[in-house]
């Protein structure tokens, strides 16, 4: 960030954050390879539930399933298992843990607490929490072992160094709750990079990166993935502005062209699409209301 007339005093730094944040918030989706929306407004009326008979628009946040044709929305297939463990007093209708079961059935469970995965292989699960020990992705690919008297690096850019991430889905001191559980227990805890939350509702006395848990899964697994794969140059998921998709498409097409016959696996948007529904309901809410007027947009940046 340059710093306004060359002072660099705080107060102008914060106001050039602001600023830019604020043009981030106009189109906060624009650089991300998500599928088109705008086929969810075709869907009249409501539909009810197959399983628990309630009526639903979309999906039933009680039984994780969707109410609607597949057509009208996309399938993302995971690297790993993600596991999505809900306080018991967390709205389901307010979450956006749901958004990942639908959209990635394949790949994602929810539990409702104290419901917990049966079985665990604790040396290749974590759990994204910030515990005081908890490291970076980009620790899990700096271990370090010992041969002798020489300490080589671990090769773990072949494969993913975990197979399973468990998130929990509650408010933070609900979440602390959980944590404390003896179940979670020798499993180790990660902590994501910064990012600014486009989430509409408001949490008291939370800033602006603490994510709502779609967000906080797709971060994770944009980190994981470039860390294993790289990423292509210039996307970004945080404050940043990334790339737009043509000059990503053009970046494909001229290693194309420079014979990189390879299938290029660097993140380029792979899982955007877990933020589908988050998007469609965001300009939904931003039709009802001013942007600058919700509360949860006036939390702080840092």
């Amino acid at each position: 960030m340059e710093e306004r007339n060359g002072a660099g005093n705080g107060s102008e730094e914060k106001l050039s954050k602001s600023e830019e944040q604020a043009a981030i918030d106009r189109m906060p989706f624009q650089n991300y390879r998500i599928a088109d929306t705008e086929i969810l407004k075709t869907i009249e009326g409501r539909t009810c539930c197959e399983s628990c008979r309630k009526s639903r628009k979309y999906f039933c946040y009680t039984c994780c399933t969707p109410v609607i044709d597949r057509r009208y929305f996309p399938r993302v297939k995971l690297p790993i298992k993600i596991d999505i463990i809900k306080h018991p007093n967390e709205v389901d209708g307010k979450s956006t843990a749901i958004h990942a079961a639908i959209l990635a059935p394949d790949d994602v469970t929810i539990y409702r607490y104290p419901e917990f995965p049966k079985t665990l292989n604790k040396e290749e699960t974590i759990l994204i929490f910030p515990s005081k020990d908890a490291s970076s992705i980009e620790a899990l690919f700096a271990e370090s072992v010992k041969e002798g008297d020489t300490s080589v690096e671990r090769d773990l850019q072949a494969e993913f160094p975990v197979k399973r991430a468990i998130f929990i889905d509650s408010t933070w001191q609900q979440t602390k709750q959980i944590y404390r559980d003896k179940r979670f227990r020798g499993i180790r805890c990660v902590i994501l990079k910064s990012r600014i939350s486009q989430f509409w509702r408001h949490q008291k006395k939370s800033p602006r990166w603490y994510l709502a848990t779609i967000e906080a899964i797709h971060q994770f697994l944009v980190e994981l993935h470039s860390c294993v794969f790289g990423r292509v140059e210039g996307y970004a998921t945080d404050l940043g502005s990334a790339v737009s998709n043509g000059e990503r498409d053009s970046v494909a097409n001229d290693e194309r062209a420079n014979g990189c016959t390879e299938v290029d696996r660097r993140y380029n948007g792979q899982y955007d699409n877990l933020l589908y529904f988050f998007k469609y309901m965001y300009y939904e809410i931003h039709t009802m209301y001013n942007h600058d007027d919700l509360l949860a947009y006036k939390r702080p940046l840092t």
